[in-house]
């Protein structure tokens, strides 16, 4: 099937070339990994996206993961459209931003305080500096596949953004800014005990999403997770669990609670910034004090803490608080998954079903789905790029990258998921 003419995204596509790189402020939104003209979305409702030609289409990609409640819904529009009636921006103190942080530490396990940012690359940033100053130690270690924001020192190994474009790093990034960075495989506790064994002494802390996705979906062996919290315990060093995705999407607790591990800091964004641009970074007392204004490791943000942005996030705890969201979400995501499996038997090449909660991951491995970052073999992103489209044509939006997971909200019916199916099956039809 052709590409279907999308005039007005062409022509803003067309514009945006002229004055923004690539035509996009993200890379992986400019479909390259799947070709065609990116869509330019002019308005959101529920669990559909409308095109700037007019196209409606069934949302799996959900801004990314933060809309959790779906688009523009009602309870939180509401609430953000009031505070934005108070004002934009103080630079100060807000009440709001007090009430968010009273919500998120009595949620994550172990949060005592937490900072807010304005992103999760600012989070991780922080969390890493804290890290370092508390521990007096430079090492950090990350996992392959797994991106923690495009911060010089972890951007080398860093999942699906790089991945979608075929590169293991970025230019610009000198060698002496990864210098402290170790990259361990996700999925070896024999790999992580020989270099705390080589480097443990100096190791400040081990980060990993405990439910990577970045890379594909990556759901991770409990065990493993386990061990890296005995190993960075006995060596003094902090563990640091990125929930920017997985915070506040895969229970209240986010991965921590679901898999009973609690890290010693923890970076979020997403869900509590309910389509704001929110990040925050948490953990012990103790540790957090090391920040300034109350200790000597800087971190500082004009619009950190932003009322506008802090009652969004607000305004999303309290719908997924209302309709028990996490249960739902569980009961969609186990619904999904039993009418999808049938359909992807049939398809004409290798395609696995992976879910976690509410994010899965169409895996066009050969083998099963990895739990390491594996790269799809020769002519997987070629078949991802042709089943984009078959959907995309049949009015369903998945993420234009073989490499990224998708999302489900509390929008999402069961009327959502016969539409997909339906549209899956026909696509894949298309491509035998």
């Amino acid at each position: 099937m052709n590409e279907p003419a999308y005039p007005r995204s062409q022509a803003l596509y067309a514009r945006a070339c002229q004055v923004i790189p690539g035509g996009v402020s993200s890379p992986v939104r400019a479909f390259r990994a799947v070709g065609g003209t990116p869509l330019f979305i002019a308005r959101g409702a529920g669990a559909r996206v409308f095109d700037a030609d007019g196209r409606a289409y069934l949302d799996l990609v959900g801004s990314w993961g933060p809309l959790i409640a779906g688009h523009a819904h009602p309870h939180v529009v509401a609430a953000v459209t009031e505070a934005l009636g108070r004002g934009t921006t103080f630079g100060a103190p807000c009440e709001a931003e007090v009430t968010l942080a009273e919500r998120v530490t009595a949620a994550y396990p172990g949060l005592e305080q937490v900072r807010f940012v304005s992103s999760g690359t600012e989070a991780v940033m922080s969390a890493i500096r804290v890290a370092r100053a508390f521990t007096g130690r430079d090492l950090i270690v990350k996992f392959a596949g797994c991106y923690h924001g495009h911060a010089d020192h972890l951007l080398v190994a860093a999942g699906s953004g790089l991945a979608t474009f075929g590169r293991p790093s970025s230019a610009g990034v000198p060698p002496a800014f990864t210098a402290c960075t170790r990259v361990l495989p996700l999925d070896e506790e024999a790999a992580a005990e020989a270099l705390f064994a080589r480097e443990g002494g100096q190791i400040a802390a081990v980060i990993i999403e405990p439910v990577p996705a970045n890379h594909g979906l990556l759901p991770q062996r409990r065990e493993f997770l386990a061990r890296l919290r005995e190993l960075t315990a006995a060596s003094g060093a902090l563990l640091i669990f990125d929930e920017v995705i997985s915070g506040f999407r895969l229970a209240r607790g986010g991965a921590a609670q679901r898999l009973g591990i609690t890290p010693d800091l923890a970076t979020f964004g997403k869900v509590i910034g309910g389509g704001m641009p929110v990040g925050a970074f948490g953990g012990a007392r103790r540790m957090m004090a090391r920040l300034a204004p109350e200790g000597d490791t800087y971190q500082a943000g004009t619009l950190s803490g932003n009322p506008v942005a802090m009652t969004a996030g607000l305004a999303t705890l309290d719908v997924l608080e209302r309709e028990e969201g996490w249960q739902r979400l569980e009961a969609l995501g186990a619904e999904l998954e039993q009418q999808v499996q049938p359909v992807l038997a049939t398809a004409p090449f290798p395609i696995h079903w992976v879910r976690c909660g509410s994010l899965f991951w169409l895996s066009l491995h050969e083998a099963a789905a990895p739990r390491t970052a594996a790269t799809l073999g020769a002519g997987g992103p070629e078949r991802y790029a042709r089943l984009f489209h078959a959907l995309l044509a049949r009015g369903v939006y998945l993420p234009p990258s073989a490499y990224e997971a998708c999302f489900l909200s509390l929008a999402h019916s069961r009327t959502d998921f016969e539409l997909f199916t339906h549209a899956l099956r026909a696509a894949l039809t298309e491509l035998t």
